[in-house]
């Protein structure tokens, strides 16, 4: 726990505590002194001492007005008193759990009470008091008792008279005093009626009157499963006070709300960031983890935003299409069925989410469309092969060549973003100038491109979060051909080096535990492994667009896992590093490729390198020995734990193409398939296709979802790295 104090180092005697239920005792119990006067909320001059709650107060959250001895005088805790509900803040938010990133910090007011109309301090000589979350909440729990809000309207609009007058009606039964909360002239319920807070009114004709405050479970209706949820329930079914979401006692759980911004994880309120059947909380019962809360359904039916059938768009909770196979081709399980694995996704429960026959569906929020499979020993996998709905804009130009030469007024990019002037200076810092460029003509915001960049005009952007991108301009002449670059002249520095070892049997579908100091695990805010990726710079992660919901996808809390060779490292592995995901940047348009910019550089040693990138454009020889490395699926192949490394030959996209009736684009390449059934499968996509060019290993390919895990009739076809080099190199320099 933490104490805070202001100005003074007077201590508190062991009597000076305030009671929950009357705000500004301490003001009276250090002296009389004049009515403090609201004031607004400013950066306060606090230290702060810390302590352990006693074990009666298990969350950690302080459930009365108390102040301790001030900081250096006292080593003892003041005991803490019960009181009604949770405290929020000792309203500045000064009681945080030890778990909490403030912890050793100063006090600051909470970020979702700050700037609402009723916060305010008031300021002793020696103190700052702050409300607790009964004074703020405008609904009432139960018969609204505890109620000790700010109301002072009865239900048909009349004016409370003030608890100390006996004008216009004469009472003597309810007199305010220290601890029954009978302050100003607000709406109360001293004898606990069963319609709730009520006053007396100053309308001479009405003697008193319900205030018709409601009940916080009835306050807001749950749609749905009650996923956007943003009510003040803070008690389960059965009554029992919930746990805060900031703290991790007397339950710990993974729903740290700094990794989950957008469930609203505020304080202890019921929440749904599971996806469960609906809003629930974990308990300060320390022999209960978590109970459901006890909400009102909303009568009216929900309108499922951004629908589709053929696409999926975001994260496809909206998909309603008809595919009922994983990205591999594996049948999926119905919804209604519990084998062979069982859930608690039961279509009745969930009417909201479509659960139909076998359909790939999104109904906890996933990074895409996904099923329960019909293989017993694969649980789950995503619909990657169902496509994403495109995001950019109609193209109302062409461009000539790479489009050097482009002069036209185009001025918005493939999103739809407006471009910033080439003089400008913000919202991004151009590397890129009008006097630098004087033959470039780079007039206004017109989409140009003055550094030859193979994908064609570009520009800076409008928007703060993306530096540039490319323009909603196509080539004239339809998709530009690649030219075979010979690698002869190449020479690779720091990079594509490692320790070559015996390889042993494992995850990759045919696969062995092998050596692949480049391949990196990404994490989603559960520490779940679901894609692979590769590490080219220590900044820098290549993966594939189709592990992620759309470019703009809030990635808090991701994170990159790099050193093990373990799927599920232990937390004392000494070869891991986690470092977070701080950017994602889309490729060029159906490139499918993605760049991952690291929150700090990787530290380069035996178990962690960089992978070299190929040269601009190089297609790479036939027959040349490659490497695909990942902790996918294996099939029953090998062993689930490790990661796995397999060796496939590359194949020309001639020959790709008369296997796969023309459908090789110039943008990926072909690995030849093998006959016992090697190649790359779920959890496996966006890690690398090595091959060996001059000693060293070069990045030629990224792993896409592919429709059957390694067949052996088929090649596998990979996004060729080669064509977009100048877009990562422009990316890394840029950014």
């Amino acid at each position: 726990m933490i104490t805070c104090r202001t100005g003074s180092n007077r201590p508190l005697l062991p009597h000076h505590k305030i009671h929950s239920a009357y705000a500004w005792e301490i003001a009276e119990t250090l002296g009389p002194s004049p009515p403090f006067p609201p004031v607004v909320p400013s950066p306060m001059d606090t230290s702060c001492s810390t302590h352990s709650l006693p074990h009666s107060s298990p969350h950690h959250s302080l459930r009365s007005w108390e102040m301790e001895p001030a900081c250096g005088r006292s080593q003892n805790p003041v005991p803490v008193k019960g009181g009604a509900g949770v405290v929020e803040e000792l309203r500045a938010g000064a009681w945080m759990g030890e778990d909490s990133p403030s912890f050793r910090h100063s006090c600051q007011l909470l970020p979702w009470t700050q700037h609402l109309a009723d916060i305010h301090i008031k300021r002793n000589v020696h103190y700052d008091l702050y409300q607790k979350k009964d004074y703020m909440q405008n609904c009432i729990r139960g018969d609204g008792r505890s109620y000790r809000g700010m109301r002072s309207t009865t239900e048909e609009g009349k004016n409370c008279q003030q608890w100390r007058l006996k004008f216009p009606h004469d009472h003597s039964r309810f007199s305010p005093s220290l601890r029954n909360g009978l302050e100003e002239n607000y709406c109360r319920n001293p004898d606990r009626d069963e319609r709730g807070p009520w006053c007396y009114t100053t309308d001479p004709a009405v003697r008193h009157q319900s205030c018709g405050i409601k009940k916080c479970e009835d306050d807001m209706c749950v749609l749905c499963n009650g996923e956007d949820y943003r009510g003040l329930v803070d008690h389960t079914e059965s009554g029992r006070e919930c746990q805060r979401w900031d703290l991790q006692h007397p339950h710990k759980h993974p729903y740290h709300p700094h990794k989950y911004p957008e469930k609203d994880l505020d304080d202890n309120y019921c929440r749904n960031p599971d996806s469960s059947v609906g809003p629930w909380c974990y308990t300060t019962d320390p022999a209960r983890e978590r109970e459901y809360c006890h909400l009102r359904k909303c009568k009216k039916s929900p309108r499922v935003a951004d629908t589709t059938t053929s696409c999926f768009k975001h994260k496809g909770e909206g998909y309603r299409g008809k595919v009922n196979v994983t990205t591999s081709g594996i049948p999926c399980q119905r919804w209604d069925a519990q084998t062979p694995h069982r859930h608690h996704f039961r279509p009745e429960e969930y009417e909201c989410k479509d659960l139909r026959e076998n359909y790939c569906r999104n109904p906890d929020g996933s990074e895409a469309p996904w099923c329960f499979t019909s293989l017993p020993s694969m649980r789950v996998a995503f619909c990657f092969q169902i496509k994403r709905c495109t995001d950019e804009v109609e193209v109302e130009d062409c461009y000539q060549g790479n489009g050097e030469l482009y002069r036209g007024k185009i001025s918005k990019t493939r999103k739809g973003i407006t471009c910033q002037k080439w003089s400008a200076g913000s919202p991004h810092t151009p590397q890129i100038s009008p006097a630098m460029f004087p033959a470039m003509r780079l007039e206004e915001n017109y989409c140009r491109n003055p550094d030859n960049d193979s994908h064609g005009p570009w520009c800076y952007t409008m928007d703060p979060s993306t530096q540039f991108d490319y323009c909603a301009i196509k080539p004239c002449g339809g998709t530009v051909l690649i030219l075979p670059v010979l690698a002869d002249n190449v020479v690779f520095a720091e990079c594509g080096k490692r320790e070559e070892r015996v390889q042993l049997k494992g995850r990759i579908v045919g696969g062995r535990p092998g050596n692949s100091p480049w391949t990196v695990s990404i994490r989603n805010r559960k520490g779940v492994h679901f894609c692979g990726g590769s590490l080219v710079k220590e900044q820098w992660v290549i993966s594939t667009r189709q592990c992620f919901s759309s470019c703009d996808t809030d990635l808090s809390s991701y994170e990159v896992q790099l050193g093990t060779l373990f799927k599920d490292p232990s937390p004392s592995d000494p070869d891991k590093q986690a470092v977070p995901i701080l950017k994602l940047v889309c490729g060029p348009s159906a490139s499918d490729l993605v760049l991952l910019k690291l929150a700090r550089p990787a530290t380069l040693n035996k178990r962690v390198a960089l992978i070299c990138l190929p040269p601009e454009r190089f297609v790479v020889p036939e027959n040349t020995e490659c490497e695909i490395a990942g902790w996918g699926e294996t099939g029953g192949t090998g062993n689930k734990t490790l990661l796995n490394v397999a060796k496939l030959p590359v194949m020309s996209n001639k020959e790709c193409n008369m296997a796969l009736r023309g459908q090789v684009k110039e943008s990926e390449l072909c690995t030849a398939p093998l006959r016992a059934g090697v190649g790359a499968c779920e959890g496996d996509y966006g890690g690398p296709l090595a091959c060996l060019t001059h000693d060293c290993w070069v990045l030629e390919g990224v792993i896409t979802p592919m429709r059957v895990c390694a067949r052996k009739d088929k090649p596998a076809v990979f996004t060729r790295v080669s064509l977009y080099v100048d877009w990562i190199n422009k990316v890394m320099r840029m950014l």
